[in-house]
């Protein structure tokens, strides 16, 4: 029996900003939040290392010496091999006017300076949770369950299957994740969110809930429970 548990990728966050401290800072609250993070202090840099690394998301500051981050991003966003990476800006500019720019001009999101750390973290969260859930629209397969995110549908067979919306988003979840471990923290911030009033308990009772909703033909034994460790949807048998 194997005692190893695969670890979940840290995601990779390029930090943009032409003040040491705030990249200094930013990376310290990204670590300890368990992302990998990456620093360019302008724009010509930052386009260097978006093509070599490619990172998951870009924090962006606007207003910096030469190119700014707005011009960084049109230029991003013109490329098809960066386009699809999501980008939050930074920026003083807490005009209405301002944020509209960014936005159209295919920002994921805005925050205004000075923000809380914990304020930056639950964005990019939020962010790579949207961009994750936008980019599925093949349906899913395994077994004879069909997961349909177009239609909203999830099937067994012949039989439709009812399962409530947390329900879904914990099977989306697991089927786009297979064969990992995931700890009951990452799958509540992973479904959930930061949502302060919930606890571990939660993912307890909503996988007790998916297990006996996707129970036809045996389906609710791909969902394992992996002694002090989590979760993990599997089409494998599960070692005793």
């Amino acid at each position: 029996m194997s005692n190893r548990v695969d670890i979940m990728p840290r995601p990779t966050i390029l930090i943009v900003d032409d003040e040491l401290s705030i990249r200094d800072m930013l990376s310290i609250a990204l670590e300890a939040a368990d992302f990998n993070s990456l620093q360019a202090e302008n724009a010509q840099q930052a386009h260097a290392m978006v093509i070599d690394r490619n990172p998951d998301l870009i924090l962006l500051d606007w207003m910096m010496p030469g190119t700014t981050g707005l011009e960084l991003l049109r230029r991003l966003k013109r490329d098809e091999k960066t386009a699809k990476i999501p980008i939050i800006m930074l920026t003083a500019k807490a005009e209405e006017t301002s944020k509209i720019a960014g936005l159209d001009s295919g920002a994921d999101d805005y925050i205004t300076k000075p923000f809380s750390p914990r304020e930056l973290i639950s964005r990019v969260k939020a962010v790579l949770r949207r961009i994750g859930r936008e980019e599925l629209q093949d349906p899913i397969t395994v077994g004879e369950l069909i997961f349909d995110p177009l239609s909203h549908r999830v099937t067994i067979g012949d039989t439709k299957v009812s399962v409530g919306p947390t329900e879904y988003r914990l099977l989306q979840f697991f089927l786009t994740h297979q064969e990992r471990v995931y700890s009951r923290d990452q799958i509540l911030d992973y479904v959930w969110g930061n949502n302060v009033y919930l606890d571990e308990r939660t993912v307890d009772v909503h996988i007790r809930r998916l297990r006996k909703a996707i129970s036809v033909a045996g389906h609710d034994n791909y969902v394992q429970t992996v002694r002090g460790a989590g979760y993990r949807f599997s089409t494998q048998l599960q070692n005793i």
